[in-house]
């Protein structure tokens, strides 16, 4: 977390950056097997099965495969018939950590459907030593692909560190 922290410190100073408003990016590290088993740790749980939605609060990690999320509420939406997973609604501060990226944003969609992520708000994306932030990055989890829209800056880091 303070390499985020610092990261994102780094991007207020440095005055080498680019600007764009749609970014794609490779984000391989967050390809993921979207049919693998979800896990869901959290410190309550509340079933509306009427509505077909289990309410996950406080300390919230959702595992699946490689990736992990983070959140401090975390929505799970079934299908109709509650025979499998429709979407996930991660608020109030999400951290996504794959093996070779990590991610923050205010929010975070998981549609299961699709295999797509949707993060929005203040989206910080780590890779290694560069930065991207933007305010919103779709991600699709069964290519490794991404774009990121709205106002993006990027520090890159040239090979050797200099």
């Amino acid at each position: 977390m303070s390499r985020i922290l610092t990261t994102l410190g780094l991007l207020a100073l440095l005055p080498v950056c680019a600007a764009a408003q749609d970014t794609q990016v490779a984000v391989g590290g967050l390809k993921q097997d979207t049919s693998a088993p979800v896990e869901v740790t959290a410190d309550a749980l509340q079933i509306n099965q009427t509505e077909g939605t289990a309410l996950y609060t406080g300390n919230v990690v959702v595992v699946q495969g490689d990736l992990r999320l983070a959140a401090p509420s975390v929505l799970v939406v079934y299908s109709e018939a509650a025979s499998r997973l429709e979407r996930l609604e991660a608020t109030g501060g999400v951290t996504l950590v794959g093996p070779e990226e990590a991610a923050e944003a205010q929010r975070a969609d998981y549609d299961f459907d699709t295999g797509t992520l949707v993060l929005t708000g203040d989206v910080l994306l780590t890779q290694g030593n560069s930065a991207l932030t933007s305010e919103s990055m779709i991600v699709n989890l069964d290519d490794g692909t991404a774009r990121m829209t709205g106002r993006v800056r990027s520090v890159l880091q040239p090979s050797g560190g200099n």
